[in-house]
Parts: structure tokens; C-alpha cells; sequence
């Protein structure tokens, strides 16, 4: 049993629809959280800068005694994940990836369409899960600009975000897909949008409970489970954020119903030229 915090890594708030999923999963565990809010978005940065900024982040929360990391954003993972295990090897650090496979098996037109970040969306990553997993079926890629900065402000149903959304869905269902991939973090908080644009005809599906999952996988495997009696979870868990913490707080409040406790941080990153 270890009574250590799980910490939690986004370059912004969009990791909490995995949060919430690890909350549902892993009720007893204590959770930090590290939104890099001041430097979101990280899907328009070079790879370089969001490694960097990766592992900067993720050692923060290492120094906040964290004893797994949970990077939920699938920019930093596509991009930084092997570089961040790299750099630190001795704490167990769970990534994540588009749900491309479960999309691929659940199409029913055999039309799947990722909504990603631009850093995502052109990633070898992603170009290796459709090639493994997406064989026979039809995969459009799309990264519609300024919607996770949309989220960050918690837009997540304005008529701008609502337009965004559909300039770029209408195609998609014109086309006949029928399965959409919510390739990003933040976009499972624009479910309720996405299901009025595109009337029911698209399956949704994100993969943050996969990760939740595997978290638990990861914390039983290696004996770092919390005690059964411990309290935890979202209510009593601290959200860092590079940010202003009274507008990340706010947007938090939008998203989840909720107060959580929002302390300003700037994770120190080394030998990084902006």
C-alpha cells in the first residue's frame, strides 16, 4: 500500500476528463494535478518545446512526491512520452493515445474520423495506430484551430464553438462517418455539443477510461496501491497550473460543477528557447 498522490499532467485543463475517470476507478487514491495552462496550447509548438515543457512538467510532480504520472494529453505523449520515461526511469509513468482501435472495431460504415490537435494529427503516432489498427477502414484526420484554447475558457457549448464544430463535422457526416475519435483531452467536454451538431449519428468515444484502467493495472502491478480507507479524489485533490489560478478556477467551476483547490506554479523548464 502506498498513500502517495497519483499525478496527474495536461498543457492545460482537458486532462481532468481522464481525471474524472481515474476518480470513478480509483476512489481512495489522492491526486495532483499539473496544468501547464500558461504555455497551452501545446499542439501549434514544435516537438522540441513540448518535450521540454513534458519534462519539466512532469518533474514538478515528481517533486510534489508523486508516486505514478498519469500524462493526460495526447500532444505530450504522442511527442514526449519516451522522453519523459527517459528521464525518469524510476517512476511509472502511464501515456495515452487516440481510442483508433476501439473506433475501428465499432464503425459500422467503415468511416472513422479523429478530432485532434495539429501536433497530433501529423504525429507518427497516430499514423502508426491507423496503419496497426485501421486496416480496411476509411480514417480522416481533422485539427480544427483554436478549439482547445475554446475549452480553456470553458466554451465548451458558445455559438463560436458550436460553429467551429460544425464547419468541420458536417463534412465528416456528409461522408458517412459514423464513429468520431476524441483525440484530445479536452474535447470529451464538448460531448454535449457534438451530439446536437451531429444528431446521435456519431459514436463518440475518448479514451480516457482505457487509462484509468491502466493506471490501476500499473498501481496494482507494482504494490503502489492507496489503503482502502484513504480519502481522495477530485473534491480534496490540488490543481497546479502555470496560468492565472482565479480564470483556471473558473473554467474547472464551468466544466466539472466544482471548486478544486488552484495554486499557481511555473514548472522550471531547462535549455528551452521559445
Amino acid at each position: 500500500m502506498d498513500p502517495r498522490p497519483i499525478g496527474i499532467f495536461d498543457s492545460g485543463i482537458g486532462g481532468l476528463s481522464v481525471t474524472i475517470e481515474i476518480d470513478r476507478q480509483l476512489p481512495h487514491e489522492r491526486l495532483i494535478y499539473y496544468a501547464d495552462s500558461g504555455r497551452c496550447p501545446y499542439g501549434v509548438r514544435p516537438v522540441e518545446q513540448i518535450r521540454a515543457l513534458s519534462i519539466a512538467s512532469v518533474g514538478f510532480l515528481i517533486t510534489q512526491g508523486a508516486k505514478l504520472i498519469v500524462v493526460a494529453c495526447n500532444t505530450a505523449s504522442s511527442a514526449a512520452l519516451h522522453h519523459v520515461r527517459a528521464a525518469y526511469p524510476d517512476t511509472p509513468i502511464v501515456g495515452m493515445v487516440p481510442a483508433v482501435k476501439p473506433a475501428a472495431l465499432t464503425t459500422r460504415s467503415g468511416k472513422v474520423a479523429v478530432l485532434a490537435t495539429v501536433a497530433t494529427s501529423k504525429g507518427q503516432a497516430l499514423a502508426d495506430l491507423i496503419s496497426q489498427f485501421a486496416q480496411g477502414v476509411d480514417v480522416s484526420v481533422v485539427a480544427p484551430p483554436g478549439l482547445v484554447e475554446l475549452v480553456e475558457r470553458g466554451e465548451v457549448n458558445s455559438a463560436a464553438t458550436r460553429a467551429l464544430l460544425a464547419s468541420y463535422l458536417g463534412p465528416l457526416l456528409a461522408q458517412g462517418v459514423d464513429t468520431l475519435v476524441l483525440g484530445c483531452t479536452h474535447f470529451p467536454f464538448l460531448r454535449t455539443a457534438i451530439e446536437s451538431i451531429s444528431g446521435g449519428r456519431m459514436q463518440l468515444i475518448d479514451s480516457g477510461p482505457a487509462v484509468a484502467r491502466q493506471t490501476a493495472r500499473v498501481l496494482a502491478e507494482r504494490d503502489l496501491e492507496a489503503p482502502a480507507n484513504q480519502s481522495g479524489g477530485l473534491h480534496d485533490m490540488t490543481l497546479y497550473t502555470s496560468g492565472d489560478p482565479a480564470s483556471v478556477g473558473d473554467t474547472i467551476r464551468t466544466l466539472i460543477g466544482y471548486d478544486v483547490n488552484v495554486v499557481h506554479h511555473i514548472a522550471e523548464v531547462r535549455e528551452l528557447v521559445f
